[in-house]
């Protein structure tokens, strides 16, 4: 199944390493890094150019792939409970995610 990002951007959900939200994700060093050195390996997609709101990390053929996104988490995680059926999705619903 395909989870959609939002504007033209569709993913394979099986993909799908983890969404996140920027605001909360950024706040640690880790994830600060990891961004930044997408950013300079060109791994970064911008689904558009509206406020970013979250990330999903992807598994690519190449590597990893991350997609900045206008949408919530919390939108892209229903989404991908509803529509794609992402096994380990309906868990962190229940938790508050």
């Amino acid at each position: 199944m395909y989870l959609h990002l939002g504007g033209d951007t569709v993913v394979d959900s099986e993909s799908i390493i983890g969404i996140f939200d920027l605001d909360n994700a950024t706040l640690s060093v880790k994830t600060r890094e990891l961004l930044s050195r997408a950013q300079k390996e060109g791994r970064i997609v911008y689904v558009s150019y509206d406020l970013p709101r979250s990330f999903v990390v992807c598994m690519e053929r190449n590597g990893y792939i991350i997609y900045i996104c206008q949408l919530s988490s919390l939108t892209l995680l229903k989404r991908a409970t509803e529509v794609s059926g992402i096994p380990g999705f309906t868990a962190l619903k229940g938790n508050g995610a």
